[in-house]
């Protein structure tokens, strides 16, 4: 039974340390392709926030929520970008669709820390401070993301009870 076809609404999680380190995952389909967590929603109705944990999950094993990592540590910037998708990866979407809606997040872990790749998807991984990382990122989109992370989170405030304030902006 073939794939349904891909919905254009995605988001970017860069996954980072206290200290700005960033880490990056290469494609399993494109060698020398580095990047952050990609991936587009299941289901349109499904939440951006929940698309995020759930392709993190995928694509490194980090569990979003748990004693490690909890909920609180993900961050939505509030912030979307439009781009042409790839000529070479048209097919996986309906016919016609061009475009694809990106939604910004980052994720604070603790430390630099083992992921565990999803093999299909990345070969390899590695940590970065974050302007080297943004310097070996494929996509230009990417890269500008990774450099826009210090002044992201030093717009973000925090609630200890309940995380992230209601009505945050990262714009």
């Amino acid at each position: 039974m073939p794939k349904p076809p891909k919905i254009p609404q995605s988001v970017l999680v860069i996954i980072h340390t206290p200290a700005l380190d960033v880490l990056l995952l290469e494609r399993a389909d494109h060698a020398a392709f580095w990047q952050s967590v990609t991936g587009s929603k299941d289901r349109l109705d499904e939440p951006l926030a929940d698309t995020a944990v759930r392709e993190v999950g995928e694509e490194t094993g980090i569990m979003v929520g748990g004693a490690l990592v909890p909920r609180s540590a993900l961050f939505d910037w509030q912030y979307s970008i439009d781009y042409e998708i790839y000529p070479e990866f048209r097919y996986r979407y309906e016919a016609g669709v061009l475009y694809n809606t990106e939604h910004w997040f980052s994720l604070q872990v603790p430390e630099r820390i083992d992921v565990s790749l999803a093999p299909r998807e990345h070969t390899a991984y590695m940590w970065l401070p974050y302007e080297e990382a943004a310097s070996r990122c494929f996509s230009s989109s990417n890269a500008d993301a990774i450099l826009q992370l210090p002044r992201r989170l030093a717009t973000r405030t925090i609630d200890p009870q309940s995380g992230p304030l209601a009505g945050e902006r990262g714009q």
